[in-house]
């Protein structure tokens, strides 16, 4: 089988990151989840460890019972493609939890914690490092918020797997425009910024800034993620461009992006300043 990363990045996703760790767990197939978490003060990590230490899923975490060689108790049915016995919780740092001797490959969950807010591009490089040092065969970058279905990372999965991608992209606009509960001046700018990094690249992808995407390893094995300049809105388009100018197949899968429900946006200005002037300086770099 497969391994499968699913590296969600994460500051101030209290409300969010056990129910999206849930969901993930929930899918058939044995997703692993790697956050990073950049020093939320409210607590995200440590609701993580929390997971981590109890060994237990979100949903019974208030009187956790550990899986019995069985498969029964709380975690019978969370993931139907799940091996028996499967330990599904670690830590990555100083902190070790839950230490039954069994290989890190086996363990399903994992933290690393960082010092302050470092940016969304390097959160993901740290991961992606991770990801290969720890012989993933597929890494997948997903939103702690739910703006991105969990359900989905089967079909970005099986746009790589069966499809024959190098890096699907989820796609808010390969279909018209599928975007749910945005104001409109963000849709116009989303899009728009989309449409220009289309244009002034030449890359034949219409969600250049989608940030819920699959990489194959040999993708993230052939970059040089040492290289990678951007580390904001713009990390997303140069990745992918990247990918692009390097031979790979990219495929857009269409998803339906929602807003977040829960928590506060992230999004700043400075970010779209960096892309812009960004995205001008990748059409001359040269690969």
């Amino acid at each position: 089988m497969d391994k499968k990363l699913v590296i969600i990045p994460t500051y101030n996703e209290k409300e969010n990151i056990a129910d999206i760790i849930q969901a993930v767990f929930s899918l058939p197939g044995d997703f692993h989840v790697l956050v990073i978490d950049d020093g939320s003060p409210d607590g995200t990590a440590d609701i993580v460890k929390e997971l981590i230490s109890e060994g237990d899923t979100p949903e019974s975490s208030a009187s956790p019972t550990p899986p019995t060689a069985s498969g029964s108790g709380p975690l019978e049915g969370l993931e139907s493609g799940a091996p028996e016995n499967l330990p599904i919780f670690g830590v990555v740092g100083p902190r070790v939890a839950r230490d039954s001797g069994v290989s890190p490959s086996e363990i399903r969950l994992h933290l690393i914690e960082r010092s302050g807010k470092l940016g969304l591009g390097t959160a993901y490089l740290t991961g992606f490092k991770w990801a290969l040092e720890h012989g993933y065969d597929y890494v997948f970058e997903m939103d702690a918020d739910f703006s991105h279905d969990p359900k989905d990372l089967l079909r970005l999965y099986e746009a790589c797997s069966v499809g024959g991608a190098d890096l699907a992209v989820g796609s808010r606009y390969c279909n018209g425009v599928s975007v749910v509960d945005w104001p409109m001046s963000r849709i116009v700018m989303s899009y728009f910024a989309s449409t220009y990094v289309r244009g002034v690249l030449q890359m034949k992808v219409y969600d250049t800034t989608a940030g819920f995407v699959c990489y194959s390893r040999k993708v993230l094995e052939t970059m040089n993620l040492d290289g990678v300049k951007m580390k904001g809105y713009g990390f997303q388009i140069e990745m992918k461009y990247t990918a692009w100018k390097l031979g790979f197949k990219l495929k857009e899968v269409p998803i339906i992006f929602t807003n977040r429900q829960k928590g506060t946006s992230k999004m700043s200005g400075g970010i779209f300043g960096e892309a812009f002037w960004g995205v001008i300086a990748l059409r001359f770099r040269r690969f």
